[in-house]
């Protein structure tokens, strides 16, 4: 994480603690930053820089820290990040480029991915929510295992880089372990509902937080169901995923707001605001091919945007600010850029051009881009997270790029949850212990393609 105000990097323990935040540095500022925006830096046809950073990346980071991280952030942002630019260099070098590459990103990848593993011992296969990178999570010199409870989130976004981590290397652990962290959330969903709640208990089971929505605690499972069968071939994905949106349609959605409810009692709101988390569902309902309210959705966080340039963190049924920080999140972005996909309406390259203008002029600074302390103000926190630079740009690109300016075809490619590019030859990738695919058709299209055949049907 930079720190764009006083242009420098974040360190932990030389700055003071921000608590649960902080859980997603590893002390690796550069090395970390670098690793995260790779393949960003490929995408945008920077190939020199891309290569740059991917040798400073093999120099200079080790993993081998005595420091706790959160498992879910590591797994998105440095995992993918690891998986990502591996699969850019592999391109590369097929491409004539890049020749001295060895793997050497993704022995880096496995390494880390050895290093999260210990987080998965547990009765349920839930992990938890920290791990110390050099010693696991048992004993006192680990400073962490003590925790009882995680976010259906945390729990369920690691199938994409935990199963692409198997492929590339033949090790079927890492994809058998989120496998089953999966099958133990899907298990545990209210049956009567079919929802899950936010945050649950690694051991027994037990939801500790039973209210439901699409945002924060919960988002990012349902995003990895539905592209787990999209990069994996897998029906089971789909059909958990389908379930699942059937529910939310029927409980949570209630166009074009979406809001909290309780598991149990799914007719009773659970909260009268929204955060900003659930920016991305038009995004992943384009994937599903329900346009209409994706649409609406995103016209209604559109409006949000419109009156307070940015979205808050959270705000209520009426648009008013509930909480006014605004880190600089993407899903608004993504969501524009796959409605955008789907459409061509040029209405989208319009909300992208918003958003790019509302950066520049409130965002900027001299060291990067600054997240917002408080809309209502235009006060800023010295803090620009790596979601910024791997998501943001990626989507904004991507969004009002032309076919020329690729250098590669995004749709051979799943995004996971911080836009890190997986190839889809993923899918007839070895892996023993994977259950069989699905048919072929399914293998050759990516989520890009999925919801341009389902909106022509």
């Amino acid at each position: 994480e930079l720190m764009p105000l006083t242009c420098r990097g974040r360190v932990r323990g030389l700055e003071p603690s921000r608590g649960d935040i902080d859980d997603a540095l590893g002390n690796q500022t550069q090395g970390c930053l670098l690793m995260t925006c790779s393949d960003t830096s490929q995408l945008l046809n920077k190939t020199v820089e891309f290569e740059e950073a991917v040798r400073r990346v093999v120099a200079d980071v080790r993993l081998d820290n005595d420091i706790v991280v959160s498992v879910f952030e590591t797994n998105i942002r440095v995992l993918g990040g690891l998986l990502g630019g591996h699969s850019m260099a592999v391109m590369l070098k097929e491409s004539g480029r890049m020749v001295w590459y060895q793997d050497e990103l993704l022995h880096m990848a496995k390494d880390l991915g050895l290093r999260l593993l210990p987080a998965f011992n547990t009765s349920s296969g839930l992990p938890y929510p920290r791990v110390n990178l050099r010693y696991g999570v048992r004993g006192p010199e680990t400073r962490t295992g003590t925790e009882t409870d995680t976010c259906t989130a945390c729990a369920g976004t690691i199938i994409l880089e935990f199963a692409a981590l198997s492929r590339f290397t033949g090790d079927p652990t890492f994809e058998a372990h989120a496998r089953r962290a999966l099958d133990f959330l899907w298990e545990k969903r209210q049956r009567h509902s079919n929802l899950v709640g936010t945050t649950i208990n690694i051991h027994s089971g037990e939801w500790v937080r039973r209210d439901s929505g699409v945002g924060a605690g919960i988002d990012s499972y349902y995003e990895y169901l539905m592209k787990a069968y999209i990069l994996l071939g897998d029906d089971r994905f789909l059909q958990r995923f389908n379930t699942h949106y059937a529910s939310i349609m029927k409980y949570i959605s209630q166009p074009p707001l979406l809001l909290d409810v309780h598991i149990h009692k799914p007719l009773l709101p659970a909260r009268t605001w929204m955060d900003s988390l659930l920016a991305f569902f038009p995004g992943l309902q384009v994937l599903k091919g329900d346009i209409q309210p994706a649409i609406e959705t995103h016209e209604m966080l559109y409006q949000v945007t419109k009156k307070h340039n940015f979205l808050p963190e959270a705000f209520t049924t009426d648009f008013r600010v509930h909480w006014a920080q605004h880190p600089l999140r993407p899903e608004f972005a993504e969501s524009t850029y796959f409605l955008y996909k789907a459409t061509r309406d040029p209405y989208y390259l319009e909300v992208g051009r918003t958003i790019l203008e509302n950066l520049n002029r409130f965002a900027r600074v001299p060291c990067g881009f600054a997240a917002m302390k408080d809309v209502r103000t235009g006060s800023h926190e010295d803090r620009m997270d790596s979601f910024f630079l791997a998501e943001m740009f990626k989507y904004l690109f991507l969004l009002f790029a032309e076919e020329e300016d690729l250098l590669f075809n995004v749709e051979d490619y799943v995004f996971t949850t911080e836009a890190h590019l997986l190839p889809l030859s993923l899918s007839t990738a070895s892996n023993s212990q994977a259950p069989p695919l699905v048919n072929n058709m399914v293998l050759h299209i990516s989520a890009i393609a999925v919801f341009t055949v389902c909106v022509r049907l």
